[in-house]
């Protein structure tokens, strides 16, 4: 999608009220809605997140995401797609240690957002459940895998479901004795918010991994572990929210193992053993 404060200048006339005054609103702060959550717009125009959705729809996009995506297009130079931080011009050198300031950033502003209450909560809830459900789409999947793989490794019946299809289903059938685990960096993306609220509905204890501000998935989360990133202003594909991410499951399953070490410590021994089949 190209130009879109150009679509929504010739748009403007003919909207009704309350899509003019969310179409002004991207005009006027365009580069404050690219850092912009579709319910943080929602609640600045004193509109739905529906509105905001349907007129991203009249323009031509997919939804809010997309908008975003093509009003940074009109925004940013095209470098800042690769990385925000980076400058066409930049050696191999500057490049690496531009990444990884940019990584350690994320994981020390990732450890101040943290709220411990919420992760204590998130460990009772899961040593609570029969089994743990796990979600996530696109860059979030191989989160979610790994997050799955972790779990097992320390004797916790898990499940990752990264098909939008199957979520649904299985989300569907969960209930009170389940937690679920949804890894979304944007909270916005609909599979696995409509995965998670039916999760809810289904009586699962549902837990958010995502990054911090206000998105729809809060409104279906019973608790929230808040990652800190800043790249949601400019790409679809996660850079550094997967390193805050796969931090936060660190210290999730550092805290899992020492709630119930003697069962950890048993299936992590077993697991090795198992597994040194696998190698030479």
């Amino acid at each position: 999608m190209e130009g879109a404060l150009d679509r929504l200048q010739a748009l403007r006339a003919n909207l009704p009220p309350t899509a003019a005054r969310i179409a002004d609103f991207f005009v006027a702060h365009a580069g404050e809605v690219v850092h912009m959550s579709v319910t943080e717009v929602a609640e600045r125009t004193g509109a739905s997140e529906g509105s905001v959705i349907s007129l991203c729809q009249q323009l031509g996009a997919r939804g809010f995401q997309q908008v975003k995506i093509a009003l940074a297009r009109d925004l940013v130079q095209p470098v800042q797609f690769i990385h925000e931080d980076l400058a066409r011009s930049d050696d191999t050198g500057t490049v690496i240690e531009k990444i990884f300031r940019s990584d350690l950033q994320a994981l020390h502003d990732t450890m101040k957002a943290l709220d411990t209450g919420a992760m204590e909560r998130a460990v009772a809830a899961i040593l609570k459940a029969r089994r743990v459900e796990l979600y996530g789409i696109g860059s979030a999947a191989p989160i979610a895998e790994d997050a799955n793989y972790r779990l097992l490794r320390i004797g916790v019946e898990a499940k990752v479901v990264v098909d939008s299809h199957v979520q649904a289903i299985s989300a569907s059938l969960t209930g009170p004795d389940v937690a679920v685990i949804t890894i979304s960096h944007s909270g916005s993306t609909h599979e696995t918010v409509t995965a998670t609220k039916l999760a809810k509905e289904a009586g699962a204890t549902t837990i958010c991994i995502t990054n911090f501000g206000k998105s729809p998935l809060l409104a279906h989360a019973d608790i929230v572990l808040h990652t800190m990133a800043r790249e949601t202003q400019f790409r679809t594909e996660a850079m550094t929210s997967r390193i805050a991410q796969l931090a936060i499951i660190d210290a999730l399953i550092a805290c899992l193992s020492l709630a119930d070490y003697d069962k950890a410590l048993a299936t992590i021994g077993k697991t090795f053993d198992v597994l040194s089949t696998k190698r030479y």
